[in-house]
């Protein structure tokens, strides 16, 4: 089996314990499986078949250099929400025109940087946004390749801090609006568009939005097309969701062929932005239980030494992690309160978890961790970022070594 299994009586990442990372890096700490990373990547690219598509891995779930590198040697592009996501892109080998450009708030510093790089698209998201870019592009003789992101105006049925796609979100431009900027493009010499964009959300579980934005995004096209507008692609965004609890969501086949029923019919390539469902099962946070106290008759509080700080996800909005012991004690089940070490009360990793004894001392697992885990961590209370190790061909090495106190300070005065 690639990625995290436990053959005997230990929790293993493709073959090598976790134990024996965990005590030559210390806790708390990430660990990636590659092998696992490559199959679910190549999963969603076998998903299209032969149908004409680009992967762009979205970055935002985790920007970790080596995990960039990895997916572009794999033939992914990117999809930065920053110019430093850009940078970041550039640095682990992505051409410019192998990356897309989206973020609701670019600012005109990151605009000034981005319009020049000739990237794949500036995915723009007003038409306030539009004008910066034509008049950035104007100013410098160049042609600005822009997509407009469309709100589609669907529910993504995913936790609404991550469904970006209703009228009452940020995102984007309503439909309405895009039609009459789509109207006007064909007279602005500074722009050209390339694509239209819908993401409607993150954590999806279910096909019918899947189905439903690519028909939106079908529709769109054809509106683009009728107003004098070559388009080069179509942008349906990312959003697959993976099974942080073990309940069915769609597979890469599934969500793929949704896409392609939809879309065919305009014969435009389609372009898709994952980044959980490729990073986030490949990844695990090891925690070592460095305390324990009642809580309750049946009940003990476990606190280990990772917390908000190394995984945001269950103190923003709830988002729920397997745990298990990295060595599993023998015993009878006991229910714990998985607590981070963070002075604030939301520091929760996992409430009311049935799990075999713990002791001080105990290496824990919080299973799918590698999306919006180490890309969201902070030095709150002064913790430093863990270091982060990815297993290849049966061994490991060290990706990003741990932050010290001296890095945290060194641009301080």
């Amino acid at each position: 089996m690639i990625g995290f299994s436990q053959p005997s009586q230990e929790l293993v990442c493709d073959g090598v314990p976790l134990s024996a990372i965990a005590a030559a890096e210390g806790t708390p700490l990430y660990v990636y499986s590659a092998a696992l990373l490559r199959q679910r990547y190549a999963d969603i690219v076998a998903g299209f078949g032969e149908y004409p598509h680009r992967v762009h891995y979205a970055l935002k779930a985790n920007s970790t250099l080596a995990i960039a590198r990895l997916l572009h040697d794999l033939g992914a592009g990117a999809d930065a929400n920053s110019i430093w996501e850009i940078e970041l892109a550039r640095k682990a080998g992505f051409a410019p025109g192998a990356i897309v450009f989206t973020g609701v708030g670019k600012s005109d510093g990151e605009l000034d940087c981005a319009v020049p790089l000739g990237l794949k698209a500036i995915n723009v998201e007003s038409a306030g946004e539009l004008e910066r870019v034509e008049a950035l592009a104007a100013r410098a003789g160049l042609v600005a390749r822009v997509a407009i992101r469309v709100n589609p105006d669907i529910d993504a049925k995913s936790h609404p801090h991550i469904s970006p796609g209703l009228k009452i979100n940020k995102f984007g431009v309503p439909v309405d609006d895009a039609r009459r900027l789509f109207a006007g493009l064909a007279g602005r010499p500074a722009l050209r568009l390339v694509a239209v964009h819908i993401h409607v959300g993150s954590q999806i579980t279910t096909i019918d939005p899947v189905r439903g934005a690519a028909s939106r995004l079908a529709e769109l096209a054809r509106q683009a097309q009728e107003a004098g507008l070559a388009l080069e692609y179509l942008d349906a965004g990312g959003g697959l969701g993976i099974s942080y609890d073990g309940g069915p969501v769609p597979s890469a086949d599934r969500y793929a062929a949704a896409l392609v029923d939809e879309i065919r019919s305009t014969r435009l390539p389609i372009v898709v932005e994952p980044g959980r469902s490729i990073v986030g099962p490949a990844g695990i946070l090891v925690a070592r239980v460095v305390d324990l106290k009642p809580r309750t008759a049946s009940s003990d509080f476990a606190i280990i030494d990772a917390g908000m700080t190394e995984l945001m996800r269950p103190a923003l909005y709830g988002g729920f992690h397997q745990i298990e012991p990295i060595h599993p004690r023998t015993g009878a089940l006991r229910q714990y309160e998985i607590d981070g070490p963070v002075c604030e009360s939301t520091d929760v990793v996992g409430r009311d978890r049935t799990l075999p004894p713990l002791a001080v001392g105990d290496l824990v697992a919080i299973r799918d961790a590698g999306a919006y885990g180490s890309a969201m961590a902070s030095n709150y209370n002064r913790r430093p970022l863990p270091a982060e190790v990815l297993v290849d061909n049966g061994t490991w090495r060290v990706i990003r070594r741990r932050q010290t106190i001296t890095d945290m300070l060194a641009q301080e005065t």
